[in-house]
């Protein structure tokens, strides 16, 4: 019986430049897999990651009852910011000028309404946050990153507002106009929050925002809570006094339950992980079963001369492993230069792609796997081959 000898590793790299078009084919086609992959892959983590640091751990937000999951349906008195940071204990406060204690406390308006900008006709619809100074003691994570606050009549707009009303960046650049409620409104700046959904949002004046609605309600309270203090006690409170008919819901909770929300649409994604590999096994497969049958006199000739089946198939595993790691290294490139970061536009707002170590791991070991088990069933193939019959093979 003959001993299991391989073949020598840089045959199969010069099987590969051999067949200069055959190889480059074949490489484009597992890049392109495999960069597919990486798109969905950099879906799934760019929206975990918005969601994941939307939350801050010490706000609390307050809503109407059952508007846990859509503070944008929520509606509630005018007087509640005021009524609750009289009452409740545990909201951290500072001391303003006079001695006077300011609470942390940020009543807020939000709704998803129509926006046009100049030349805009239909318009597009956007997210807008009515809100108060007390907005950017609360929000922590926002930075004003040019421009500034908004005074009256005027918008701040977040860093990804642009994609969610799928225009440019340069249409919300800082001092031009757009139109919320057939009202003008003058950007005063851009911000940013560290990659949370608000940075898809315009943010206005809540007194000018509620003049332009004609309403005199708002949405939410957001608070910051002190040290030690727990969110349970604010919803407590909130329950006691049923004449309020609010509810309180910690922030983190809040888009931990998005975050489930959207489930489904992850899983419809994964789905389409599988479905785009489960077409490059196949490409592989035919690309691959291509290149046992144009090669049968070949593969006999090197059985002929002493290398045993399981060697040969090998051979064939090992040119098709590299190809695939080459494809797998080419689309990492392709996807960290031109899709990481890129915004897309989603209903809860927008965010970026995310091209993280995690889908580099994922992309590359889907390639490597489409590469070896598109290989395997034609190297099984080549193993039963008659070496006889091989040889006359023309």
């Amino acid at each position: 019986m003959l001993a299991f000898r391989p073949l020598p590793w840089e045959y199969g790299i010069r099987n590969l430049l051999r067949r200069p078009g055959r190889s480059l084919l074949t490489l484009s086609g597992l890049t392109l897999v495999v960069l597919l992959v990486f798109v969905v892959v950099g879906f799934i983590r760019g929206l975990e990651a918005s969601l994941a640091v939307s939350g801050d751990p010490q706000v609390v937000l307050v809503h109407a009852m059952g508007a846990s999951e859509n503070v944008e349906n929520s509606s509630i008195a005018a007087r509640t910011p005021s009524l609750l940071a009289a009452s409740l204990p545990g909201i951290q406060r500072r001391t303003g000028s006079g001695g006077t204690p300011i609470a942390y406390a940020s009543p807020e308006l939000f709704l998803g309404t129509q926006v046009n900008l100049s030349e805009d006709e239909g318009g597009t619809l956007g997210l807008v946050r009515g809100v108060t100074p007390a907005a950017a003691l609360v929000r922590r994570s926002v930075q004003i990153l040019e421009g500034d606050w908004p005074k009256a009549g005027e918008v701040l707009v977040g860093r990804l507002a642009a994609t969610k009303l799928g225009r440019n960046a340069e249409d919300l650049a800082v001092g031009r106009t757009l139109t919320i409620e057939n009202r003008t409104w003058r950007i005063s700046g851009r911000f940013a929050s560290m990659g949370s959904a608000l940075e898809a949002e315009l943010w206005c004046p809540l007194e000018d925002l509620q003049h332009a609605m004609k309403r005199q309600d708002i949405s939410v309270v957001a608070f910051l809570l002190s040290p030690g203090s727990s969110p349970s006690d604010v919803d407590e409170f909130c329950r006691e006094r049923l004449d309020l008919e609010l509810q309180a819901t910690p922030e983190t909770a809040y888009y931990e339950g998005l975050n489930k929300h959207y489930g489904p649409v992850r899983a419809l994604a994964w789905l389409i992980v599988f479905l785009v590999a489960g077409s490059g096994v196949f490409a592989g497969l035919n690309t691959m079963y291509g290149a046992v049958v144009g090669r049968v006199r070949e593969l006999a000739t090197l059985q002929a001369l002493g290398y045993v089946r399981r060697a040969v198939a090998l051979a064939l595993v090992q040119e098709s492993t590299l190809l695939a790691a080459a494809g797998s290294l080419v689309a990492s490139a392709i996807a960290l230069v031109m899709i990481n970061g890129v915004a897309v536009r989603f209903t809860m707002g927008a965010f970026t792609l995310r091209v993280d170590s995690v889908a580099l791991m994922m992309g590359c070991g889907m390639g490597l796997l489409l590469g070896f088990v598109g290989s395997v069933p034609p190297a099984l193939k080549a193993m039963r081959m008659p070496i006889a019959e091989g040889l006359k093979t023309l």
